[in-house]
């Protein structure tokens, strides 16, 4: 099975590189499951109902969110009603939506994909992610009930993310890190078959600070609070995203590499 994970969309720029090259890689790759991490694709702050329509459209088969997904009004309301929309699993039971969706690909092949929330750094104090993802796994079998299942951790610390890694190694098809913004350079398929990275990237504008017009954050980190709004940088987006090939026996991955289309990163 072939997934592409693509990362946090921020902003317009972020959206507009997914909506553009997204199709194109869906046919380059033969693409059999995409995913789309859109916490930060409202003007940097969550995601709305018509946004994500938007990007099941251009071709993704899921999304996922993080610590923003609650930011834009609608969204408590769309996500009891569109299963392809993913909250991190570990929130309690009484909010809508879920962290976990299993569809069936064009070839017939069904994939699980899960969304964990870290809790180092966190201020939601969530349920540990770790036996959150026990608990999911106990339902499904990589290469027996499912075909393959990737995992979308998105959380601050590498090391939380790092070690998710480690602990599904064998369990999973891929886990994939989201949330800081930044795609980092440890792509590698782990010891017992899980393809890896600690973080997919952003979708978005890199000449930027973490996808947001450098004044805010540099304010904040010189005055020590924040004196403006924070808004998305508006130069060329890159698509920023993971690429992972699955053995159509096993679950397990055969092949990983970084994407990246457009923009500062990437290539037009």
């Amino acid at each position: 099975m072939r997934i592409l994970f693509c990362g946090d969309v921020v902003g317009r720029s972020g959206r507009e590189a997914v909506l553009k090259h997204l199709p194109l890689l869906r046919e380059e790759l033969k693409l059999d499951a995409v995913i789309v991490n859109v916490d930060n694709a409202a003007g940097g702050f969550g995601c709305t109902a018509e946004l994500c329509k938007e990007f099941l459209a251009a071709g993704a088969d899921v999304l996922t969110g993080g610590d923003h997904i609650w930011d834009q009004r609608d969204i408590p309301t769309y996500i009891g009603t569109e299963p392809r929309l993913l909250r991190p699993h570990n929130f309690p039971a009484t909010v809508p939506g879920s962290g976990a969706y299993v569809f069936t690909t064009k070839r017939q092949k069904k994939i699980l994909v899960a969304h964990v929330l870290g809790q180092v750094f966190h201020k939601e104090h969530l349920d540990c992610p770790f036996a959150t993802m026990d608990t999911m796994l106990k339902r499904y079998t990589l290469g027996g009930t499912v075909d393959a299942i990737f995992v979308d951790i998105h959380a601050e610390a590498t090391s939380e993310k790092m070690a998710m890694g480690r602990y599904l190694d064998g369990r999973v098809s891929g886990v994939v890190g989201s949330h800081t913004h930044v795609p980092s350079a440890d792509t590698r398929i782990l010891g017992k078959g899980t393809a890896y990275q600690t973080d997919g990237g952003m979708c978005g504008d890199y000449n930027s600070i973490i996808g947001f017009k450098e004044e805010a954050p540099l304010s904040a980190f010189l005055h020590k609070y924040r004196k403006i709004r924070m808004e998305p940088a508006e130069g060329e987006g890159t698509l920023s995203g993971v690429y992972i090939e699955t053995d159509d026996k096993t679950g397990l991955a055969i092949k990983v590499e970084s994407i990246r289309r457009g923009g500062l990163l990437g290539s037009s």
